[in-house]
């Protein structure tokens, strides 16, 4: 299930990592820290080939002493590099200590911090708070990260941005707003979800040539999946295949007014593969699905006795897409939880289900925030603190799979969690949801288990949708993702997707 992943730590099991490095590998500190600056300074040259001016900011620990590596190799390229410090480096130990004392003799220009040489250069290098900060920031490290921000001046992270919470990407009042964040010996969980987005840029890891085997013994707090790992889930179909071997989802929702979160539900599921698709929704809403889409089969119902044929057919069920939470929906959503077939629950079937909890192993819940803190009788800042808390306790109250949507949403299937990489802000508007339920759906129809189906379909989604955001993330709608859906799912024909 992990092909494709990259395994992601918390900030203490890279710590453990780095100990084991020195006391068990034989690699001194001051090896580790010249390789992080040195892989450090390689990125930023990568990434700005036409820069020459650099200026450091250090604090103190092994962040800063990267900072000051960094420094001294920039100044041995001919480059002027500065290093503005918040933390009086002669305070520092071991390693850190040996790296400012290095920069000093190398003719790095080192003085207490001052906003006015934030300017002066082309690029700032951020070494002020390493993945060990646990509370606020406040006084002159929280002004400092406030005039980075305001510079205008282009920024690298050393390991993370500072004043981002290295285990669940929560901002601890402010944090730096970097172009690059080059990260080291383990990728941070923190750096793939909650606030990170607006905070890491472009995300490079850095191994600093630790042996492979040296994390074996540690199993990561979560893993990060792309589109590898969706792709691995679909094999080539047989050149005898028929429409009966790939599953009949039955989508559920469209109150009046909402029949096309249904639809769009119903396409999601038949464009990622499912052989039949049907939509169960109000009857005023059948004409226009069928004329949009003729290849939906879709039905009226006008109670939850109508339902019992469509249910003979299905071998999946999608609800929720447009359902509501009147009498209509409660009675659908009431006899849907009786169903024997897996279920993919979203929108208001989560809300309904907040009002009445229930445990069911073989289902699939996917809610946003809100709808989470409603699952959990919280609020959705709470959510927001700790995205992975709250998967998880959403998964061992409700059993099934959860996925956890926002920016870098998570899947919980109880054992192991995932992020899925990938997506854009322009994905904040209405009806992506109900595309997203009709992929899962439509993957589980096909025979891949709850986990998979949901890992796979939330990195599809996502794909889709950095394809569909070429022309531009401001106006992207749900329907757009259709089209590259189709795209994303064949991936032996489609020789650009892994890149994108």
């Amino acid at each position: 299930m992990q092909t494709g992943c990259e395994p992601l730590y918390s900030a203490a099991q890279v710590r453990e990592l780095d100990r084991l490095a020195i006391e068990q590998r034989g690699v001194p500190g001051h090896e580790l820290m010249t390789r992080a600056g040195a892989a450090a300074f390689a990125a930023l040259r990568r990434h700005w080939p036409e820069a020459r001016r650099v200026h450091v900011l250090c604090g103190a620990g092994n962040n800063a002493g990267d900072g000051y590596v960094l420094a001294r190799l920039a100044r041995a390229e001919g480059w002027y590099a500065s290093v503005g410090w918040l933390a009086d480096p002669a305070r520092l130990q071991g390693a850190a200590r040996t790296a400012w004392q290095d920069a000093v003799d190398a003719g790095v220009s080192v003085a207490p911090f001052e906003p006015g040489r934030l300017t002066a250069c082309e690029v700032i290098v951020d070494g002020l708070l390493g993945t060990g900060l646990q509370r606020e920031v406040a006084g002159d490290w929280a002004a400092a990260i406030e005039a980075v921000n305001a510079s205008g001046v282009p920024v690298l992270a050393l390991d993370i941005p500072s004043g981002l919470a290295a285990d669940t990407g929560r901002v601890l009042g402010t944090a730096v707003r970097a172009a690059l964040t080059v990260t080291f010996i383990g990728r941070k969980l923190g750096l793939y979800t909650g606030q990170a987005a607006d905070h890491v840029g472009e995300v490079v890891f850095a191994g600093l040539e630790l042996p492979a085997d040296l994390a074996a013994d540690m199993p990561p707090q979560a893993w990060l999946a792309g589109y590898d790992q969706a792709a691995a889930r679909l094999a080539p179909r047989s050149r005898t295949a028929h429409k009966g071997a790939f599953g009949h989802v039955l989508i559920v929702g469209g109150r009046p007014g909402m029949g096309g979160a249904a639809r769009l539900a119903g396409e999601a599921a038949a464009r990622v593969g499912a052989g039949l698709v049907s939509v169960a929704t109000d009857p005023g809403h059948v004409a226009a699905v069928l004329a949009a889409r003729p290849e939906l089969m879709a039905a009226g119902v006008d109670g939850a006795p109508d339902l019992e044929p469509l249910l003979e057919r299905a071998s999946v069920i999608g609800l929720g897409p447009g359902l509501g939470q009147g009498r209509w929906s409660r009675a659908l959503f009431e006899r849907l939880l009786r169903a024997e077939q897996p279920l993919v629950l979203d929108a208001d079937a989560l809300n309904l289900l907040a009002a009445a909890p229930l445990r069911r192993d073989d289902w699939v819940l996917t809610p946003h925030p809100g709808e989470a803190a409603r699952l959990l009788g919280t609020d959705t800042a709470a959510v927001e603190a700790d995205r992975v808390a709250a998967v998880q306790q959403l998964q061992q109250r409700y059993g099934g799979v959860v996925l956890l949507k926002g920016a870098g949403s998570l899947v919980c299937d109880g054992a192991v969690v995932w992020i899925a990489a990938g997506g854009n802000p322009g994905m904040a508007s209405g009806g992506m949801g109900d595309v997203l339920t009709g992929v899962i759906a439509g993957l589980r129809a096909q025979g891949l288990t709850p986990a998979e189906a949901t890992v796979a379909g939330a990195v599809l989604h996502a794909a889709a949708a950095d394809r569909a955001a070429r022309d531009g993330e401001r106006g992207l709608l749900a329907g757009d993702l259709l089209t590259p859906l189709r795209a994303l799912v064949n991936p032996g024909q489609d020789h650009h997707a892994a890149h994108d």
